[in-house]
């Protein structure tokens, strides 16, 4: 399966949730939001949130600045 995550095209072997991506991307506890075509994915959502084939993928972390 093929999937754009922050504009980057990703192959992966099989389908993932939401949350299984961010394991495996080593992204667990440092995304705040997370959209998915566009549509964002309520976080408490995101164990099974299986991503599809093709999806677009936006992962968002917020920093603080002054």
């Amino acid at each position: 399966m093929t999937i754009i995550i922050n504009g980057e095209k990703k192959e992966l072997s099989e389908n993932l949730t939401l949350a299984e991506i961010l394991i495996f991307l080593s992204l667990e506890g440092k995304v705040m939001a997370a959209a998915v075509n566009m549509q964002i994915v309520k976080q408490d959502t995101w164990d099974v949130y299986e991503l599809q084939d093709g999806d677009k993928l936006e992962l968002l972390d917020f920093v603080g600045g002054g």
